[in-house]
């Protein structure tokens, strides 16, 4: 009776083994982008700082925020901490932590599925979606992110809609509609594809 051969233990031969090795070129990309979300997290933490300086009453710290969101008081004089450069932002800051989970679904997610297994199986820090993730998956994730940190700049632009021309409001518009009809059709055919394996 012929023995069976693990194929874990099977050798490949020179060229696939190549090939097949060939997407550890990958790392160095996801490292990169580890690179980029340490960057987030300082300009997090600066933008944080200068909040918390403006709102104990430091003036160079409030004319830094109001250049970064790109706001112009209405009223002449100094300006002011007031309700709409706290939620521009605060809206800022939630629109780099969105960029970060973004950041972090394509590191571990495309690690995972396209360089190597992480085996985080059972550990308790595990992501929930990574247990069932894979390329189709993740591409669905990534549109749905997108859509939010689009729903944010929206959201900025809008508070700050008297800083802004009529077509940049109308093609932000245009742009963020368009990136929900890219996405439902992602998910369509994605769901489509799935039906068809079962």
């Amino acid at each position: 009776m012929p023995s069976i051969q693990d194929p874990t233990q099977a050798r490949m031969r020179p060229l696939p083994n190549m090939i097949f090795a060939s997407r550890w070129l990958q790392l160095p990309l996801y490292l990169g982008l580890i690179l980029a979300q340490c960057v987030y997290v300082f300009h997090f933490w600066v933008e944080l700082m200068h909040l918390v300086q403006a709102a104990l009453g430091d003036q160079h710290a409030l004319e830094i925020l109001i250049n970064s969101i790109g706001y112009e008081p209405l009223t002449d004089g100094p300006p002011k901490l007031n309700e709409t450069v706290i939620m521009l932002v605060v809206l800022g800051l939630i629109d780099v932590v969105m960029i970060s989970n973004l950041l972090i679904m394509v590191i571990v997610g495309g690690y995972e599925t396209f360089v190597s297994r992480m085996n985080l199986e059972g550990h308790p820090d595990q992501p929930e979606w990574l247990s069932h993730v894979n390329a189709s998956v993740l591409k669905v994730k990534l549109a749905t992110a997108i859509i939010g940190i689009s729903s944010i700049h929206l959201l900025k632009t809008f508070i700050n809609a008297e800083n802004y021309g009529e077509k940049v409001l109308m093609w932000q518009s245009i742009i963020h509609v368009a990136f929900l009809l890219s996405a439902m059709a992602i998910a369509m055919t994605d769901r489509l594809l799935s039906n068809g394996k079962h």
